[in-house]
Parts: structure tokens; C-alpha cells; sequence
């Protein structure tokens, strides 16, 4: 009869947190957090900022983010200003977005479960998105 509402935790604009936060679902930033963030999904919006580490599955920035992001799949709009590294799986930046850090691609692969961690050196390459005169640009293992 109720269907189950997906969870989402808005940081509105003008809301600064000093600390940790961690959520279920997704997290949507127009406000500050300064602090480890980890949550399922997360959208920065243009106005949103985080000072402080990310942990989180889908990770979509628009806005400024200031320390490491971990995720599977991160996407860089835009408006995005990162700084700090970013560990991925999938990562995809639109054109006009600043990113200051390394690219650091995991993957699944047996030889990583059972312990023994590889690290591949990424490139950048230009990819047309299918919508008009914007290109996007994705890390992908050398």
C-alpha cells in the first residue's frame, strides 16, 4: 500500500556543519560541511562545499570539494572545483570543472580480493556526451 520513500538528507544553503556526518540514502549539499561525509549517494550542488573527506557509492559534484573523495562511480559537473584525490572506479569530468589531484582507479579483480591491492597509473581522455558542443573527459587505466 506505501510504497517505501527513498531517503534523502538535504544540507541547505546557508547550513554549516562542523563535524561528521553520515547518512543513509542521498545527501544533497547546498550549504558547508567541514568533516568526513559518508552516505550512499551524494550530489554537491553549486553552491554546496565540503572541507573534509567523502565516502560514498555515487558521488556527483557541482560545487567546491576540498579533501579525498572515495567512490564507485564520481562524476565532475561543470562547476565542480575539487582538490584532493579522488578513488574510483568510473569517473567522468565535464568540461569546465577544476580538478587539482590524482586519479586513482580500483577495481574488483580477484588478484585485489584476495589481498594483493594494484595501483594503475590513469590517463584523461576526451569523451563527447551525446548532448551538443560539451565533452566530458573520463580516467581510464593506462
Amino acid at each position: 500500500m506505501f510504497k517505501r520513500r527513498r531517503h534523502v538528507t538535504v544540507i541547505a544553503e546557508g547550513l554549516n556543519i562542523a563535524g561528521n556526518v553520515s547518512a543513509e540514502g542521498l545527501v544533497e549539499v547546498h550549504g558547508e560541511i567541514e568533516g568526513e561525509l559518508n552516505c550512499t549517494a551524494l550530489h554537491v550542488s553549486d553552491k554546496g562545499r565540503i572541507l573534509g573527506k567523502i565516502v560514498s557509492q555515487d558521488v556527483v559534484v557541482n560545487g567546491t570539494v576540498d579533501g579525498p573523495i572515495h567512490g564507485v562511480d564520481v562524476r565532475l559537473e561543470s562547476k565542480a572545483r575539487v582538490t584532493g584525490d579522488v578513488h574510483h572506479e568510473s569517473f567522468a569530468i565535464e568540461k569546465g570543472a577544476f580538478f587539482d589531484g590524482r586519479s586513482k582507479q580500483k577495481s574488483m579483480h580477484a588478484k585485489e580480493k584476495s589481498g594483493q591491492a594494484s595501483t594503475k597509473q590513469n590517463t584523461v581522455r576526451p569523451l563527447q556526451n551525446g548532448s551538443g558542443p560539451k565533452a566530458r573527459a573520463e580516467a581510464t587505466a593506462a
